[in-house]
């Protein structure tokens, strides 16, 4: 019926890609890791490993979005970005006193 040009198969072989987040299961999967983490060291352990394995926005940009659209409530993301935004106070506080 439809005519399609012969493509050849390429063997690939996988590295540890970072993950690309934008669809609604990734967003979900995320969410539910938001509401799970309660403790100020966990939220910043997943922080970290959502900034260097996640290939997106940082996290904080990830929660605005999720925010934007609804997806989780105002108290979920004020408690982490609380959370995000006094960690790098106290980063930005070590920095500037030595």
């Amino acid at each position: 019926m439809f005519n399609r040009p012969c493509v050849p198969r390429i063997q690939m072989t996988t590295t540890n890609k970072p993950i690309k987040i934008g669809n609604t299961s990734t967003n979900d999967a995320l969410i539910d890791q938001l509401r799970a983490f309660q403790e100020t060291d966990e939220i910043l352990k997943f922080e970290k490993w959502f900034n260097s394995n996640i290939e997106s926005d940082k996290l904080y940009k990830k929660i605005c979005e999720l925010l934007k659209n609804r997806s989780i409530s105002r108290a979920l993301a004020s408690k982490w970005l609380i959370t995000l935004i006094e960690d790098r106070d106290k980063t930005i506080s070590k920095l500037s006193a030595q």
